[in-house]
């Protein structure tokens, strides 16, 4: 199993494709409007999202942006075998929202399901063909749909080879207080993830509760965070977003100097990193001040993250500020020098910390 695509619903999805491309350097692939929902599919590299918009109160974008703000209302994953997983999520007591679903014959052969996930997040199940004539960069089951004539509106253009982006490393779901454990049993049972690290971060002001998941012999890794006390950033992110959801995507680059700076240039906003980060990172063991270029990091703000007995697998990480109106999703710029693993543990404070200073300045600004 593997993340096909991921599908955000949004008030304007025009507008939208337009600042992931002009900000975040992805590319539209495709765009079409079907009932009551405008949907764009952008890409780079194999990071594939769809974004559909409401056209009517009857679309189920509507509804779903009646109940949170726009955010990742689905997340598709790839599968060998679709009717042995929708067994084992039914089996689990999974909820299937859509039965599978079939191609035409005149088309490649793709097979597709849906079954509701953690809260009102979704997962569609697809299974592809291995035809060398499939179109693996349309990323929604529907792309059928887009193929048919009497489609008005409908535009399709193949990505280009070169990319910001490698692929999705990771992506985080936030959960209640109390939930963290159930939560982490019902993806055990229905996909058959497996847990990995468990961090505790505590600040004087709150804290949080992580579970990192993994699915194996793939490259899925799933961190679900639950708060620790009512003032927690992820207590903030559950009430402006009315419940559970995905706080944010990981996107995995191979030159984080180069990509952050093109994002800067494009007018993306990150958190702030303070000096005193840099200064106590030089203290920790396996620092090598030749090891990196250490002035460009501090600079473009970076977390830097590693392990003393391989200091030149270095984990590097950091966070754009929220790019919906609310403070809710956020997108990690990430790389993994020398395949280093985990998750930045030496960064995880640092990080809740930056995002706690941000919450800070919003209460600050409502404040009368």
């Amino acid at each position: 199993m593997e993340i096909d695509y991921i599908h955000f619903y949004v008030k304007d999805a025009t507008a939208q494709r337009d600042w992931f491309v002009d900000c975040l350097g992805f590319e539209a692939i495709a765009s079409f409007t079907h009932t009551d929902t405008h949907t764009e599919l952008i890409q780079s590299g194999l990071v594939r999202f769809a974004l559909s918009s409401p056209l009517s109160v009857a679309s189920p974008v509507a509804e779903y942006l009646d109940r949170h703000p726009p955010g990742v209302a689905d997340i598709a994953f790839a599968v060998e075998d679709l009717a042995s997983c929708l067994h084992q999520a039914t089996a689990a007591g999974a909820k299937v929202l859509q039965p599978i679903q079939e191609q035409p014959p005149s088309f490649q052969p793709l097979k597709w399901a849906k079954i509701a996930g953690w809260g009102e997040l979704s997962h569609t199940l697809i299974q592809r063909g291995n035809s060398p004539d499939a179109i693996p960069s349309l990323p929604d089951p529907i792309y059928p749909i887009l193929m048919d004539e009497t489609l008005e509106n409908s535009t399709y253009s193949p990505p280009l080879s070169q990319s910001l982006y490698l692929n999705i490393d990771h992506f985080v779901l936030n959960v209640k207080k109390g939930d963290l454990k159930t939560a982490v049993s019902w993806y055990e049972k229905v996909f058959g993830f497996q847990g990995q690290q468990i961090f505790d971060i505590q600040t004087e002001r709150s804290g949080l509760h992580s579970q990192v998941m993994i699915y194996p012999e793939s490259s899925i890794q799933f961190p679900m965070n639950e708060p620790t006390s009512d003032t927690s950033q992820v207590q903030e992110f559950l009430e402006i977003n009315r419940g559970p959801g995905i706080q944010h995507i990981a996107l995995k680059t191979n030159n984080i100097l180069g990509t952050v700076a093109q994002l800067q240039e494009n007018g993306v906003s990150f958190i702030d990193v303070p000096p005193t980060y840099y200064a106590n990172l030089r203290q920790r063991p396996g620092f090598d001040e030749g090891s990196a270029k250490w002035q460009d990091i501090e600079r473009k703000q970076i977390l830097v993250d590693w392990h003393p007995e391989t200091p030149n697998s270095l984990l590097l990480q950091t966070f754009t500020q929220p790019i919906f109106e609310q403070p809710t999703f956020f997108f990690e710029v990430i790389e993994r020098r020398e395949d280093a693993a985990g998750f930045g543990e030496g960064n995880f404070q640092a990080l809740f910390e930056a995002i706690e200073r941000e919450q800070l300045k919003r209460e600050e600004q409502d404040s009368p």
